[in-house]
């Protein structure tokens, strides 16, 4: 936003001398487009309206701003965009912010020689995947998040070789900690040491901590897990101290629940904020359970609390970084049987209820990232993808359902999916960036949680799993 802010002030305005447009991308015409961004209900409605109204006479008092007032804000915003331009990994590492970036340099002036403009442009060109004919940008890059679940997996399927492979990426990520980095989250607990992990290579303004939670975990299940000891408490400090004060925990920031925000004109997606979510909270019960350390424990107790107010009605949980409920049920679920709630607990029998209600025909499991716009889209059919089938394979196990004929059925639909390449091919995108708007497709969703749930089967079938 804050580069948004800088091309907002200057009024600047797109040059297109080529005329290169993308009307090629639409199957129908932009305004037949379906509205996903209907006004709110009730005091929602009133309140976006009320900001409609402040904002259209702001706009009328915008020409009498002092130019010196004006000036020295835009300084400001460009000296907060360069202290936080990353190198050749981008603003936030991340496109939108990325581009803006890019942008607001240009229209400030800088030259095409200018070696911060230069540094904001060769991010860009980093996020490009050109092969033959095709091409095409990424989002952004995931390598610590991808590599902390394929060490859950290999540590699962247990080989010799995919320990040695999950212990090398054990000590590469040990590297990769941010101990003493400045954060934007230490606007909010600037007394709190360092401890996080970033979900890129370099992105030292902004850990996330479902990151660290997941590194937690995988570091915390490694054979001889002493090495990680120092770093997995760092960890764990950093985590609790980033709790907010309803008892959840969000990605990268603490408290961020200022909800009218997002009724604000701009925020026409309404997801302007980083508030608590039930993944994220999950993730951080599994490894303070995991951990057991006695000053997490009013800690963990709130958060489960936290997590029991956010179930749904239909017994499913919202999933705010991976579509949708079935991310988010089965995240909440290896929470709770990590911190030993028992899967009779009410809270657990009508999640496990809702993931057999779900099942398609084929065994598998699938929903649609419409269930973001409209959550009924989200009870309709949906073809079954791998990912979101181990998803709610390894949510059933651990309610306890190793041996029900839903998990059999569902690891037969595995077995039966997978390629001559030993993985698995799905076409649908795996995760919002923002619900609604901005979706991401991780390609190794299809590798390392089908091959996790079906060592988890198999593990679980041979100690003699739970009915």
């Amino acid at each position: 936003m804050v580069p948004l802010f800088i091309l907002c002030t200057r009024k600047a305005r797109a040059q297109n001398p080529r005329q290169v447009g993308v009307s090629e991308l639409f199957v129908i015409a932009p305004e037949q487009e379906p509205q996903y961004f209907p006004l709110p209900s009730g005091h929602g409605r009133k309140l976006a309206r009320a900001f409609l109204l402040l904002d259209r006479c702001l706009r009328r008092l915008d020409p009498l701003i002092p130019r010196a007032l004006r000036r020295r804000a835009t300084a400001r915003a460009e000296a907060w965009t360069l202290e936080r331009l990353n190198g050749e990994d981008g603003l936030g590492a991340i496109f939108p912010a990325m581009v803006n970036a890019l942008e607001a340099f240009s229209v400030l002036g800088y030259s095409r020689a200018d070696p911060r403009l230069a540094l904001a442009r060769r991010a860009l060109e980093k996020l490009l995947v050109v092969e033959g004919e095709s091409a095409y940008c990424q989002p952004c890059l995931s390598p610590v998040w991808d590599s902390a679940l394929t060490v859950l997996a290999m540590q699962e399927e247990g080989s010799a070789e995919a320990v040695a492979a999950a212990e090398r990426a054990l000590l590469w990520l040990m590297g990769e900690q941010l101990l003493d980095a400045p954060g934007d989250w230490r606007h909010k607990r600037p007394r709190l040491a360092g401890g996080g992990w970033a979900f890129q290579f370099k992105n030292g303004f902004y850990p996330d901590l479902d990151d660290t939670a997941a590194i937690v975990w995988a570091m915390r299940r490694a054979r001889d897990a002493a090495p990680y000891a120092q770093p997995v408490e760092r960890a764990l400090d950093w985590l609790v101290g980033m709790q907010s004060s309803n008892g959840g925990f969000a990605a990268f920031d603490v408290d961020n629940t200022h909800y009218r925000l997002n009724h604000i004109p701009f925020a026409d997606h309404g997801a302007l904020l980083d508030p608590p979510t039930s993944d994220v909270t999950a993730r951080v019960v599994t490894v303070l359970a995991l951990a057991d350390r006695p000053q997490d424990r009013e800690a963990l107790r709130r958060a489960v609390a936290f997590l029991r107010r956010e179930q749904e009605a239909d017994g499913s949980w919202f999933g705010r970084w991976g579509s949708n409920y079935t991310y988010g049920t089965w995240s909440v679920l290896m929470a709770l049987a990590q911190a030993r709630i028992r899967p009779d607990d009410e809270a657990i029998a009508r999640a496990v209820r809702w993931l057999k209600g779900w099942q398609n025909a084929d065994g598998g499991w699938g929903e649609s990232n419409d269930s973001y716009a409209q959550p009924a889209e989200a009870r309709k059919p949906v073809a079954s993808t791998s990912f979101q089938s181990a998803w709610a394979l390894l949510g059933l196990m651990a309610a306890g359902q190793v041996r029900s004929d839903a998990v059999r059925r569902g690891i037969e639909y595995l077995q039966s999916t997978q390629n001559e390449r030993g993985l698995w091919s799905d076409a649908s995108f795996t995760a919002p960036g923002f619900p609604r708007v901005f979706y991401l497709k991780y390609h190794g969703y299809s590798a390392y949680f089908p091959l996790w749930a079906l060592a988890a089967y198999r593990n679980l079938m041979q100690a003699g799993g739970a009915d």
